[in-house]
């Protein structure tokens, strides 16, 4: 029967499955959208569960009407022919290149450009391909056709919409979930935690038992293992008036660690029992992995056979005769997924931070597999809120909750349900209770709807609300002089002012505020208190640049007002005293790494003064000489300027861009504020106000150098621009690009007709900028390493390079290295040299006299560097053969580390990379 009032709908968009769950107004009966999908070729069919799979076939690889639904509309992601859900998933098992999997591991990935068409990963170029954000756009977008043809006068878009994301993912993520489902047709959506949703789900089942079945629990853990993410999150339960109460207190880190992983830790052994002389390509990893995903499911079920083979299909007109089978056994799978991934850990140990994960199709995964060991973290991370909670002393040992919820496919696996509850058992050294998840393949999206209902009053409810009080600092010192902005239990979604405080906000500048947490204490919001720095938790500051309405304005009164959002964000805003109702946004992630506000340098007011008396007002008599020495002055104010930390090195960029201006004076000046410039904004990026200050930077990029005509500005020019590319877009990088090409290759006719503002480079400061271009297109990227491989093998060839022949060596070399890079210091993993052209350059590297030119094994090592990411990495033949070599030519061995496993650079090779002294505690390699 068709519904005539839908109103409330739960979307979970899952790593590995989409589903959608529906109530009527006024109803709190739950129900789960049978979704329409093809399941065979010209086939559709109905089930609940739409796997996040998207297929991109070959030209004629199927018929015109095979990908045929019951709606017609263009894809989201711009492919011509896709198909989505079961079809996708059996279609990519049996072709390699051409799945899309993961798409939310992939959003939530910072190491690329998740705005691009990167996915499938590793695909050929003649593969169509979308961006993880377009991906994700793609399910929900067939969700919504699914809806619509079902209620044509009831659209999804006009429906209180919930949609679930991982309790642990950042503010980039969530931002791109909102955007995904904004370019699906879904503009107004909430967002919810995955645990919480699933708890929902439970509490809504059990509401009419609830104060029975919670009536002995203190403290619930909600243990969320899905195909991509582990989320943890501890609910905390009272009794109040008989009836129980739930209170959110914690959250875990985001992992990149689930069902995904087991799978492809089991392809990896399935790979070494193929029979195959290589290994597997990437897209035909994929399709094993996604075969080993069907054996586990098997090797884990009640009735498991004992073994499950799994076969690997040949491709093209070899389909069958190529084809390849391993066995599986039930004992590897409980030797790989039950002990690898949920050990028992006795000791209670943390994650390892050593690189023990498996590193796979450009994801980074959470370096320690251990999901016990991570737990253990977690635990230990929310002790004292957990301690409270179960009413026990802190004596020191790992508080266990005594209440177990899990969630997530990798839980249907009964093997590892039974194994994470043993574990938690033994810490606690009692029987922990395991609350039965009826469903979890679609809990999350029922507990959307719950979330909803309970939100109505309709169903039993979790406060979100602060577990700790949040102060913003005022002054630092044995004890920090702070304001209340949020206190502790404050509900979410209720934004409080702090009416009886003023503050001075400054305008059109960088402003930074630092704020801690506590759960010490009972201050009020607007409270003036000393804290002990014993009894708080820093968080990350919150740094940007605020513009007022009259752009003369250097500052205004404001008070401040804050609350806490449905997700552990502390939203704060600046509020115009003067009834203008001009107000300034300011969000805080409250789960990032803690960070220690630093101290002004006690010399950097003189160090600023230097600074004006060279480029700021006209009146002041400076000679040539004071012009020409202002770096020396500074490294004797401040110390030596490879010590200058990026706090003091952005503090002094700052004042050079204020006095920018004064740069055009002479071409000492140029010189010096070029140098100056450069080296206190490099790499470009590291501290929150980067973004701004690059684009004021940018800025002058057009107009080029004042004093062209001089040689020592022009290295200076590019020397800035080299050094600060890490924070430059692609479009910035592309136009610099456009002048390296004209300086190193221009007929002179051209630069007969140079453009007045292109600022001529030599050879060695081309070359550098060049290299320093991570974020341009791949193909670009191959056709300057071939033009640089040419130059190298064309010097001619003696039994020692003479002074001039190791410099031109060292200069191509180190930019090969650059260009060539596996794992690239700044860009994106999708954009690296492509490894067949790292390959081609690798073989006539190895021509060369590594010994007699030590340049070549350092690039070799970079170009042959081991990522773990088969799309990426050269092959093993060659690999080999470049260890060989460099073992017989001496080389350091760091460089043959880093060729033989996934390991990061050291410092020493970092610096060398960079081509400068990086600021100090910046690590620039992921």
């Amino acid at each position: 029967m068709t519904r005539t009032r839908p109103a409330l709908v739960g979307i979970d968009l899952g790593t590995t499955n989409t589903v959608l769950a529906y109530a009527d107004v006024g109803s709190d009966q739950v129900a789960t959208l049978d979704i329409p999908q093809l399941v065979a070729p010209g086939e559709v069919g109905t089930a609940p569960l739409l796997p996040s799979s998207r297929y991109h076939p070959l030209d004629g690889e199927l018929a015109a009407d095979a990908l045929q639904l019951p709606w017609q509309q263009p894809d989201v992601g711009g492919v011509e022919r896709v198909a989505i859900g079961r079809l996708a998933r059996s279609l990519g098992a049996a072709s390699p290149g051409r799945l899309v999997a993961s798409a939310k591991s992939w959003l939530s990935h910072p190491g690329v450009d998740r705005t691009a068409p990167i996915l499938p990963w590793g695909a050929p170029d003649d593969v169509p391909k979308v961006s993880p954000l377009a991906a994700s756009a793609s399910y929900l977008a067939h969700l919504r056709a699914a809806w619509n043809t079902r209620h044509p006068t009831q659209p999804l878009e006009r429906q209180q919409i919930v949609l679930t994301i991982p309790a642990s993912f950042d503010e980039g993520a969530r931002a791109l979930t909102l955007e995904a489902a904004r370019l699906a047709g879904l503009p107004d959506v909430r967002l919810l935690e995955e645990p919480q949703a699933a708890l929902y789900d439970w509490l809504q089942r059990h509401r009419t038992t609830l104060a029975t079945d919670l009536a002995d629990a203190k403290l619930v853990l909600v243990a969320d293992v899905g195909g991509g993410t582990t989320d943890f999150t501890l609910v905390k339960v009272e009794l109040k008036d008989g009836e129980p109460a739930l209170a959110r207190i914690g959250v875990g880190n985001h992992l990149i660690l689930g069902g995904d992983n087991m799978d492809l830790a089991l392809a990896h052994l399935a790979e070494s029992r193929l029979g195959e002389s290589q290994r597997l390509s990437a897209g035909r990893l994929a399709q094993l992995t996604e075969r080993c995903r069907a054996a586990k499911e098997q090797l884990l079920a009640p009735d498991a056979p004992d073994e499950v083979t799994v076969t690997l299909l040949g491709s093209g007109s070899r389909l069958i005769g190529a084809s390849r089978s391993a066995t599986i056994a039930k004992a590897d799978v409980d030797r790989i997924v039950l002990d690898g991934f949920f050990p028992f850990n006795d000791t209670q140990e943390g994650p390892q931070r050593a690189r023990a994960g498996i590193v796979e199709f450009g994801l980074p995964y959470a370096s320690d597999p251990a999901i016990t060991r991570h737990l253990a973290g977690f635990l230990r991370q929310h002790a004292q809120a957990a301690r409270e909670a179960l009413g026990i002393p802190d004596d020191d040992r790992l508080p266990v909750p005594d209440t177990l919820l899990l969630n997530g496919g990798v839980f249907r696996g009964e093997a590892l349900a039974q194994r994470l509850a043993g574990v938690l058992s033994a810490w606690r050294g009692d029987a922990i209770r395991v609350l039965h998840n009826a469903d979890p393949d679609v809990a999350v999206a029922r507990g959307a709807v719950a979330y909803s209902l309970a939100r109505a009053g309709l169903a039993p409810a979790i406060e979100s609300g602060s577990a700790r009080s949040y102060y913003l600092i005022l002054e630092e010192g044995e004890r920090l002089r702070a304001v209340c902005v949020l206190p502790r239990g404050a509900r979410a979604g209720a934004e409080i002012t702090l009416a009886e405080r003023s503050f001075a906000l400054r305008v059109g500048r960088p402003v930074r505020f630092h704020l801690v947490s506590s759960v010490a204490g009972t201050a009020a919001a607007g409270d003036l208190v000393d804290l002990d720095p014993a009894d708080i938790v820093r968080l990350p500051a919150i740094a940007t640049v605020l513009h007022a309405q009259d752009a003369k304005t250097a500052s205004i009164p404001v008070q401040l007002a804050a609350a806490l959002s449905e997700l552990g964000t502390l939203e704060m805003f600046c509020v115009a005293e003067d009834g203008s109702g001009q107000r300034w946004r300011l969000e805080f992630q409250l789960r990032g790494e803690e960070e220690v506000p630093e101290a002004a340098h006690p010399q950097l007011d003189e160090a600023i003064r230097r600074i004006d008396r060279i480029f700021g007002a006209r009146n002041q008599q400076v000679e040539v000489r004071e012009v020409r020495q202002l770096r020396g002055a500074l490294e004797h104010v401040l110390g030596g300027r490879e010590r200058w930390e990026t706090p003091l090195l952005r503090r002094l960029f700052d004042a050079l861009m204020e006095r920018a201006k004064g740069r055009r004076r002479s071409a000492e000046h140029e010189r010096v504020w070029l140098n100056l410039a450069g080296w206190c904004l490099r790499p470009g990026f590291g501290d929150p106000l980067d973004d701004w200050r690059i684009q004021q930077l940018w800025a002058l990029f057009p107009a080029g150098a004042q004093y062209v005509k001089d040689s020592q500005v022009r290295a200076e020019w590019w020397t800035l621009w080299r050094r600060v590319a890490g924070g430059l877009s692609t479009e910035a990088q592309l136009r610099l690009l456009d002048d390296f090409a004209f300086n190193l290759q221009a007929d002179p006719n051209d630069r007969a007709r140079r453009p007045a503002t292109l600022v001529d480079g030599s050879e060695d400061d081309m070359l550098r900028l060049g290299a320093s271009l991570e974020r341009i297109p791949a193909a670009y990227k191959a056709e300057i390493g071939d033009w640089m491989v040419g130059r190298i093998m064309g010097i001619p060839a003696a039994p020692k390079p003479d002074a001039k022949a190791a410099a031109t060596y060292a200069r191509y070399l180190w930019a090969l290295a650059r260009v060539g890079a596996r794992t690239p210091l700044h860009g994106s993993a999708h954009e690296v040299a492509p490894p067949d052209a790292a390959g081609r350059w690798l073989t006539e590297l190895m021509l060369l006299d590594w010994k007699r030119i030590e340049p070549a094994g350092f690039a070799a090592a970079h170009i042959a560097r081991k990522t773990g990411d088969r799309t990426r990495d050269i092959g093993e033949d060659l690999r080999a053969q470049v260890l060989q070599k460099l073992a017989s030519a001496g080389a350091p061995a760091s460089w043959s580390a880093q060729v033989r496993e996934v390991v990061e650079l050291d410092q020493e090779s970092s610096t060398r990379m960079f081509g400068d002294a990086l600021p100090p505690g910046l690590k620039l390699l992921r």
